[in-house]
């Protein structure tokens, strides 16, 4: 077990959003030493839940790490977090009494794009669970979206997940022709016909529609006509933030979240082309931002 002493080049990143709190311990060099997973850490959707999500996936990356869990009072964490773009809950986040030595807050999205450019100048557009697109270009940041669903969000996870009970609701009423979307959502929720179906996605979060979203593409990808003007008219609109973005002169961009492998082929071509891996995931990026601040004190 690492002693506090040598805690001082052992830092903390956090990634927390709509579905899931991913947290990663490295060293002072870089090294990846754990990892951990948690719940929802959002804190539109539960502050609560969002303070007991970030605190389970550090003790799990700790534990991962090897490092007993009475350690952490002695780390910097960088933590990104979904919804802290609106000040009110950046303000709540903020003051909290967390367990780290120190804690540098920012949003999701800036450690997205930090990781994505390793520190560096650029652009991301986020398609999970929630989707906005972001860049930073010469200490500028620049938002696109990042509106929360339901009201926002279009091209995400959970947006085509609900599509996906939209347009199956009215397929099974008869007013729209059927899709091969319908056995796909009633055979993943274990739902028999529409009366169930609404019973069953009644009041869910963003989270749980994310879980539909690939059905929609694999409908898409059979050639169902209700799933192909449901994902190109999803597609569009990530294409249409990219274009945003690109006004800002960001000198790379990247397309990170866990709907990335799906839609990306539905883009636009040129676009497509534009698009460069990320070179590391969000919670290094918010290992990045901490050292950066710890820099500038």
């Amino acid at each position: 077990m690492l002693s506090s002493s040598d805690n001082k080049e052992i830092f903390l990143g956090i990634d927390g959003g709509g579905s899931k709190c991913k947290a990663i311990v490295m060293s002072g060099d870089n090294k990846i030493l754990g990892t951990g997973i948690a719940g929802p850490a959002n804190p539109l959707h539960g502050y609560e839940q969002a303070i007991n999500s970030i605190a389970e996936s550090a003790k799990l990356a700790f534990k991962d790490a090897g490092i007993d869990e009475s350690e952490l009072g002695h780390i910097v964490a960088g933590v990104g977090l979904a919804g802290v773009n609106l000040p009110a809950l950046f303000k709540q986040m903020s003051n909290w009494q967390h367990p780290f030595k120190k804690m540098y807050l920012t949003t999701d999205l800036l450690v997205a794009c930090l990781g994505a450019h390793d520190g560096k100048d650029g652009a991301v557009i986020i398609t999970g669970t929630g989707s906005c697109g972001f860049s930073y270009v010469d200490g500028h940041s620049y938002i696109v979206g990042a509106h929360g669903f339901p009201h926002g969000d279009k091209g995400s996870g959970a947006w085509f997940g609900l599509q996906a009970a939209k347009q199956s609701l009215l397929s099974l009423d008869g007013l729209i022709p059927p899709s091969s979307i319908n056995d796909k959502i009633l055979a993943l929720l274990k739902v028999k016909d529409d009366v169930e179906l609404v019973e069953v996605i009644a009041g869910k979060p963003a989270a749980f529609y994310a879980r539909m979203a690939n059905l929609v593409f694999d409908s898409a990808e059979e050639g169902d006509k209700l799933a192909l003007a449901i994902v190109n008219e999803g597609a569009e609109y990530i294409s249409h933030v990219a274009k945003q973005l690109l006004k800002q002169h960001p000198p790379e961009i990247s397309l990170i979240g866990g709907l990335t492998p799906r839609i990306k082929p539905w883009l636009d071509i040129d676009l497509q082309a534009k698009l460069i891996e990320p070179l590391y995931p969000p919670e290094v990026g918010s290992i990045i931002f901490a050292k950066q601040q710890l820099a500038l004190q």
